[in-house]
């Protein structure tokens, strides 16, 4: 179920009750449980542009440092006693090697402000070991359930990434396409949070089977996260934006 705080028109104040508990999803795209002092962020894809330029496709190496300052600034407002990276952090296992020396300084005091955990994923199944944090499959915090990858069925509680899931809004006034949360109230699927990961649409079939109920999406907003129901859900126009990386 979708819920506002008091008082209610504020959409930055958006929360999400999932198995009980009470998230705040932030329009950077990080998820805020405030009763638990815990920070999610999801598929940052850390040295995705260095990956791209190793193939030949040059683009602006500025992904890793753009991430990071973003999350540093959300522990200097926030102060969470844990912070969870949601699986996909790095964009290869070869990703360490290109850091530059100074993100991997920034990334060693972020590890060191909290509890810190890297929940494994599929691009990074064994995430380097001398960033600082702790390694995790999966973390069970209170009703909750965090792993990169949605499982199948029911999972009640359950937290994931994997999916970049993105929405595209249709008014009258025309339509927008940017990422969301995507919920039933049961389990979350977060949005990547990476400068440089893509999207893909909710209404794919990739989420088929997850909300079988039907699902509510919080769509990142210059001013918040707003609620969009299936009502106002498309498809996208073309297939380009398909890409999970």
């Amino acid at each position: 179920m979708l819920s506002r705080r008091t008082p209610a028109p504020d959409p930055a104040r958006l929360t999400f009750a999932v198995a009980g508990a009470v998230l705040e999803p932030l329009a950077c795209g990080a998820l805020w449980w405030s009763e638990a002092q815990l920070l999610v962020v999801s598929d940052l894809h850390l040295e995705k542009a260095s990956a791209y330029a190793a193939r030949g496709q040059m683009l602006p190496p500025y992904d890793t440092r753009a991430t990071l300052m973003r999350i540093a600034g959300l522990i200097q407002r926030l102060g969470p006693t844990t912070v969870i990276s949601l699986g996909d952090s790095f964009h290869d296992r070869h990703a360490r090697p290109r850091m530059a020396a100074d993100d991997i300084a920034l990334v060693r005091f972020l590890t060191s402000t909290c509890d810190w955990v890297w929940v494994e994923g599929n691009h990074d199944p064994a995430p380097p070991d001398d960033l600082g944090g702790r390694a995790a499959h999966a973390l069970v915090v209170g009703s909750l359930t965090f792993r990169h990858q949605p499982t199948q069925g029911a999972a009640h509680g359950e937290v994931a990434g994997h999916l970049h899931p993105c929405a595209r809004v249709v008014s009258r006034l025309g339509s927008v396409r940017t990422r969301c949360f995507a919920t039933d109230g049961s389990r979350l699927v977060m949005p990547a949070y990476g400068a440089l990961a893509g999207g893909l649409n909710v209404m794919d079939g990739a989420f088929a089977g997850l909300f079988p109920d039907g699902l509510l999406v919080g769509v990142l907003g210059r001013a918040g996260v707003y609620a969009a129901g299936p009502g106002q859900l498309a498809p996208d126009l073309a297939r380009a934006g398909r890409a999970l990386a």
